[in-house]
This record gives C-alpha cells, sequence and structure tokens, in this order.
C-alpha cells in the first residue's frame, strides 16, 4: 500500500511507502488524515505482553515547505495511455499497452510538437492509416480532446494501485475531459 502525502494546504506531494508514513507519524509531523482506509502497522511487545500498533491512514497532511509541483507531469507512453484509458482515440478500442502507439494529432513532419494537447494513444493499424496527415484530413475525428493533466491527475498517473478513498480524493479534483474519457 502507498500512502499519498499531502503538503498543509492540502496538495498532493508524493507517494510514500508505509514505513516511511509511520515515520512522520513517529515524528509528529502528520497534520491531518483523509479518507477512510487505514494500514495498521504492529511492533514489538512489552513486558506486560502487548503489542504496540501504529494505525496509518492512506492520505496525510504533514507539516513543512509548500511546494508547487503543479506543472511538472512528464509525457511518457505510460501516462499518456493511462490518461486515455489504453483506448485507441480514433477508433475506440481497448488495447494493452505493449501495442499502444504515441499519435501526434498535428504530425511533428508538420512543426506538431511533442506536447500533452497534442498527443492521442492510437492503435497501430489507426495510427499508420492517419499518417502524416490531421485528423480531419483523414477523416478520422477524435473521440475525446487531448489536454494536459492536472496535479491530481498526474498523482493517479502515477501509481496503479489506488485505494479507493485516495482515487476518490484525486478523482474530485479531475478536469471534466478526465471524467469524459474515464467513463469511455
Amino acid at each position: 500500500m502507498l500512502v499519498l502525502r499531502l503538503n498543509k494546504a492540502g496538495m498532493p506531494q508524493e507517494w510514500i511507502h508505509v514505513e516511511q508514513a509511520a515515520r512522520l507519524y513517529s515524528q509528529d509531523k502528520v497534520l491531518f488524515e483523509l479518507g477512510t482506509d487505514h494500514y495498521t502497522m504492529l511492533g514489538g511487545w512489552n513486558r506486560l505482553g502487548n503489542r504496540s500498533r501504529l494505525r496509518l491512514s492512506s492520505i496525510i497532511a504533514c507539516d513543512g515547505k509548500v511546494t508547487d509541483i503543479s506543472g511538472k507531469v512528464a509525457l511518457t507512453n505510460r501516462y499518456l495511455f493511462r490518461r486515455d484509458n489504453y483506448l485507441c482515440l480514433y477508433c475506440g478500442q481497448t488495447f494493452s499497452p505493449s501495442t499502444l502507439t504515441r499519435d501526434h494529432i498535428i504530425p511533428r513532419s508538420r512543426g506538431g510538437k511533442d506536447c500533452w494537447t497534442n498527443v492521442v494513444t492510437a492503435c497501430p493499424r489507426c495510427n499508420h492509416a492517419k499518417g502524416a496527415k490531421t485528423p480531419e484530413e483523414a477523416g478520422m475525428p477524435l473521440l475525446a480532446v487531448p489536454f494536459r493533466p492536472n496535479i491530481y491527475e498526474r498523482f493517479y498517473l502515477m501509481n496503479r494501485r489506488i485505494l479507493a478513498d485516495q482515487m476518490n480524493f484525486l478523482a474530485s479534483h479531475f478536469t471534466q475531459r478526465r471524467e469524459w474519457i474515464a467513463s469511455g
């Protein structure tokens, strides 16, 4: 289980392991907890036969410097395919990540940039059929508008094993476009 660490303003900062979260709890750096999922770490036994326990929340806010990391979402195929829910945004079929490709809406050969708003997930067949044309020229309209993930969407893209309460927290800050792709 990974714990979502927020700053004191409630902005996501990083995914941390439960051992790191336990350290923050023991250093009294946890300001507040969110969510309903918890993890209990068991410690040693005392002389009376009682075992120590530490209850960790799946979302914690910690004291410290407030860092703005909102604009730093690396464009990788892994994140792109996850953003687009492993769908070819031309034909609408779902594919495994190993068969998907990155397609540039405005082809790079025509000055298109390799950026979040100019790339979509495509199956090899559709990517080949579109070639060096725009979707309009190829007669292949997009099923969704590409977008740059916000900070909450970034944390969704980073972790494949998100707990339900973590997902609810993150999803409450997703853009409408993200909700469209998720609901298909």
